[in-house]
């Protein structure tokens, strides 16, 4: 008796976004181990190249593409090069993302613009292109990476906060419009992760939101994750098997042991 969910190949070609550093190298790296090829794609094309490079070495197989998602046209090129590299991608994993510190007066129209055309503007210009063909065979996972910060908003990160909470309503419609297409898509959205986001921030303005973050109640204790923890999650996310979805999974980091008193 044939199952009314088309199967999935053992080695599913991935996409992964924002690849050279912090969960989408993570990610990357945890699917390749799984026998996954993995395209890989970010700006910093150097990075992605030593990334694939110890993929290859531990033996999975890795494409690093240069990509940059505010350019419709840098999309198109990287979603070519990664068909032509793997054949018909099975899971995109959309993870990159543009942060920058600042409270909404003190965020300039054309800077929030410009976090918002990244991280969701270039989400859809990524799943626009690859999204088709997956409901044309009836099969593929979508994964968008998203923040704790839809459901804590941080006062002192007005950009970021409204392009993670635009991007979900963007997911949540979708998931809606593609139900019984064979195409699953899902939010992952991981709490306080120990990456790159934020290293340029200045520090002075760091201080004042770190502060602003305490007073309201949002940093509860010192503990970050490590991108392999958020990792782990999408790799749940994608390997369910035919008939469930994951259509939220949130992750927090765990809080230090209490010392006995």
């Amino acid at each position: 008796m044939s199952s009314k969910f088309p199967a999935h190949p053992e080695q599913r070609a991935v996409v992964v976004t924002g690849a050279s550093s912090g969960i989408g190298q993570a990610t990357a790296e945890a699917l390749a181990a799984e026998g996954h090829p993995v395209v890989i794609g970010a700006r910093r094309l150097g990075e992605l190249q030593g990334i694939a490079e110890s993929i290859r070495a531990d033996g999975g197989e890795a494409h690093p593409f240069h990509l940059d998602l505010a350019d419709p046209d840098s999309v198109a090129r990287f979603v070519d090069a990664a068909q032509a590299a793997v054949g018909a991608v099975e899971v995109v994993v959309a993870n990159a993302a543009r942060n920058q510190v600042g409270a909404i007066l003190e965020t300039a129209p054309e800077e929030l613009e410009a976090v918002l055309d990244v991280n969701v503007g270039g989400t859809h210009r990524l799943i626009s292109e690859l999204l088709p063909p997956m409901i044309e065979r009836r099969r593929g996972d979508v994964v968008v990476v998203t923040s704790d910060v839809v459901t804590n908003p941080r006062p002192s990160m007005a950009a970021y906060v409204t392009s993670k909470w635009g991007l979900e309503g963007y997911v949540r419609a979708l998931q809606m419009e593609l139900e019984g297409s064979g195409v699953r898509v899902s939010i992952v959205r991981p709490g306080p992760t120990l990456t790159e986001m934020g290293w340029d921030w200045d520090m002075a303005r760091t201080e004042a939101a770190l502060a602003e973050w305490e007073r309201w109640g949002l940093v509860r204790h010192d503990s970050y994750m490590r991108p392999g923890a958020v990792a782990r999650a999408v790799a749940a996310v994608v390997s369910m098997p035919r008939g469930a979805q994951i259509t939220s999974l949130e992750i927090h980091p765990e809080a230090p042991v209490r010392e006995d008193d």
